[in-house]
């Protein structure tokens, strides 16, 4: 325990150290300049002072003139004249601007029935417009004014002047100087008995020569100028150039009260407290790294105290905090340098002392902070997935969210920036007594919110509605208002209404279809499976004679035939549906291939008393098709015309030509009534006729459709009546 606790208290005295240096290496690192001269005479402190003074030398000495010299040089250009004449527009410009700053207060006064305003408004209005009309009328009237104006300078001028006279003062009981002008020798100085000059001896701290190898001859400004607090005061007034030689001087036996000898013996004293400041530091700073690398004191700081809660904060305010303690370290740092802005051993000590209280902490949780975020920042997957439960993120995907319907987030957005600016407006019109204004414009800007309110309620009835969609309450549609997000918003929940009515149907269709798909199948396959039973038992007779014997076994064997072909159309159907079938397709003649089909029920056809009529070009048509599978297609819809037309009437076979299509169509009278859905004529074991008494498997047209739709073809029928048309499209190819 001893031995944690000492290795704590090194590693806080560590940050101490840590800081003060920081602390001292930014001050000598902001303040260097202006400690790097040896002394105050060469610092930019001390020549800041010299330039003020020189400054007051040519307002009080060199340029000096009396208020009535500078009056009699006093002189009105021309160009000053038109300049004041034209200064606010022509003359129609100027009147019209007068009357329309007098028009609403005489309007007042007439309204009122004050006649004693009116008269006073009407004149002071009409004088103006008088002096304005002369000075378009004459130069001389122009003039007057300007110089009045200019002669109101010259007071404000001298006003300003004796109130300078203090601080010129100040600058003659701390600098000793004497300057000749070089033309005419007349010199000007505060020292008595220096007729030729100021000579530098033991008693002298400063001594400057005008003009020396660095510096030339002092030259006033040749305009009448000078700058009291920053406001600039300028004439036109010319003065005749001049030069200046002679001598600056600060004596060590100037009065107490020279500010100017105080601040150099204070700058010694504050040059040698920052030097000794910074090199404390620099040690300082030194024996802290000594300290963090010899005795590895980060070892010693307890991170997996603060691990555990620390993951829990969001990565992104993990950053934000190191930012803030590292940002307020810094400053806390840099406010030390505050305190020796003011030279005063007591602030800097203070400083100094209120900074390592405030920044060591700030410092040692940064680098709590670093040391926890490092080995996190190198595992790339845990801080994209932390990322992605940021607040940043969470505040990003909120957002997107809102104006994931662009419009309708601006709407909201309005919303909410209305009612703030409304409320805060309606604080400061209470406090303006702008009530009944306000409220009036208040009746204009509700215009655009009742629009959005009934977007609001518009939204509220889709939610409405959506929910009552969830529990399988199939309400009417939505309305459908205008284009706006909502609206399209509105048309999809109708259309996923519709949706699901369409897909409820076609489940219960499914569910009929495959009802009647398990009794026709056991049907078609137990009729022939009971009479090859029941032929068979009969040949276990032991004297049924060989007649009936030939007669059963023939049974049997048809029943048996038939059969097989119900199971293998089943499974060549069952393989067509799932679309688990090659095709080998190849250039095929479908008019070669028509006749062939038509050529293998040629006997049947001649045996039947049905009138097949049909037409087909002469010349061949081709199709990229697989030849076996489309003559099975072919031979299904001839069977069927074979078992299911009526009795006597004509067949209508017809391949023709349109565009890249290839048109066969095959029309015949049905025998039977055709009812209900015709696209049900597509399920397997679907025959015309109800009583399932045909030969047919009831699987013809179902193999057939799945043919046509693997050669991504298309067949149709189409029942007019009793006319039954089936429509075969594929693809034509040409040669």
């Amino acid at each position: 325990m001893d031995t944690k606790w000492k290795s704590r208290m090194i590693a806080l005295f560590a940050a101490v150290l840590f800081t003060f240096g920081l602390n001292g290496l930014i001050v000598g690192m902001n303040f260097g300049s202006m400690y790097s001269d040896s002394s105050y005479f060469q610092s930019w402190e001390f020549e800041n002072e010299v330039v003020e003074f020189i400054d007051l030398l040519y307002m009080f000495e060199f340029n000096h003139l009396t208020k009535e010299e500078l009056e009699t040089k006093i002189a009105v250009t021309q160009e000053e004249i038109n300049e004041h004449r034209y200064r606010y527009g022509d003359l129609s410009d100027q009147i019209l601007s007068i009357r329309e700053q007098y028009e609403p207060r005489i309007q007042q006064a007439i309204g009122n029935n004050d006649t004693e305003i009116l008269a006073l408004l009407t004149d002071e209005r009409d004088t103006k417009i008088a002096d304005i009309t002369n000075n378009f009328i004459s130069d001389d009237h122009v003039r007057a004014k300007i110089l009045a104006e200019k002669e109101r300078t010259l007071d404000n001028y001298f006003q300003e002047l004796n109130e300078q006279r203090a601080r010129f003062g100040r600058y003659t009981a701390a600098f000793q100087y004497y300057f000749k002008d070089t033309e005419t020798g007349y010199y000007y100085t505060n020292v008595a008995e220096a007729e030729r000059g100021l000579t530098k001896n033991e008693d002298v701290v400063f001594f400057r020569q005008y003009p020396s190898a660095n510096i030339g001859y002092l030259m006033p400004r040749q305009h009448y100028i000078y700058t009291f607090d920053n406001d600039l005061f300028v004439t036109d007034i010319e003065l005749k150039p001049r030069s200046f030689e002679g001598q600056l001087a600060i004596s060590k036996s100037a009065p107490e009260a020279s500010f100017l000898l105080n601040n150099y013996y204070d700058y010694k004293e504050r040059r040698k407290t920052f030097i000794i400041y910074v090199v404390c530091s620099i040690l300082a700073l030194v024996a802290s790294v000594f300290l963090i690398r010899r005795k590895k004191v980060l070892r010693t700081i307890p991170y997996e105290k603060f691990e555990t809660h620390y993951q829990k904060i969001p990565v992104d305010l993990r950053f934000i905090m190191l930012f803030i303690t590292a940002f307020s370290s810094f400053a806390t740092v840099m406010d030390t340098g505050r305190y020796y802005m003011y030279g005063n051993s007591y602030l800097i000590v203070k400083g100094i002392i209120n900074s390592l209280v405030i920044t060591t902490p700030l410092i040692i949780l940064t680098v709590i902070q670093v040391m926890l975020l490092l080995p996190y920042m190198k595992n790339w997957p845990s801080l994209k997935r932390d990322w992605e439960k940021s607040v940043s993120n969470r505040s990003y995907q909120l957002v997107m969210d809102v104006f994931r319907s662009w419009r309708f987030g601006i709407q909201v957005l309005f919303l909410l920036v209305t009612f703030f600016l409304f409320g805060a407006g309606l604080f400061v019109a209470a406090i303006n007594r702008l009530v009944i204004p306000y409220l009036a414009l208040s009746v204009i800007i509700a215009i655009p919110v009742i629009l959005v309110l009934k977007r609001i309620a518009y939204l509220n009835q889709i939610f409405t509605n959506a929910s009552e969609l969830a529990k399988g309450n199939y309400e009417q549609d939505l309305p459908i208002k205008g284009r706006s997000a909502l609206a399209q918003h509105a048309n999809h929940i109708n259309m996923l209404k519709h949706g699901v009515k369409l897909s409820q149907r076609e489940q219960e269709k499914s569910e009929r279809l495959k009802t009647e798909l398990i009794t026709n199948v056991s049907h078609d396959l137990r009729t022939p499976l009971t009479s090859i039973i029941t032929y068979t038992e009969l040949l276990k007779s032991p004297d049924l004679v060989a007649a009936d014997r030939e007669a059963y076994v023939e049974i049997i064997d048809r029943k048996s035939k038939r059969l097989k072909v119900l199971i293998d159309d089943l499974f060549e159907a069952s393989k067509m549906a799932s679309g688990n079938i090659e095709l080998s397709k190849a250039r095929v003649d479908l008019v070669q291939l028509l006749q062939q089909a038509l050529a293998e029920h040629n006997e049947t056809v001649n045996e039947s008393n049905l009138q097949f009529r049909v037409s087909m070009p002469e010349k061949s048509v081709y199709a990229n098709v697989d030849g076996q599978k489309v003559w099975r297609v072919f031979d299904n819809l001839i069977r069927n015309i074979l078992n299911y037309t009526l009795e006597n009437t004509r067949v209508y076979i017809s391949l023709e030509c349109k565009d890249d299509q290839v048109e066969i169509n095959f029309k015949n009278i049905s025998q039977y009534e055709l009812g209900g859905n015709v696209d049900e004529m597509f399920e397997r074991f679907k025959r015309g006729d109800a009583s399932r008494n045909t030969d047919g498997s009831g699987l013809g047209l179902a193999i057939a459709k799945s043919i046509v739709d693997l050669h991504e073809g298309n067949l149709t029928i189409k029942v007019d009546g009793d006319l039954f048309t089936v429509t075969v499209s594929l693809r034509r190819i040409d040669l």
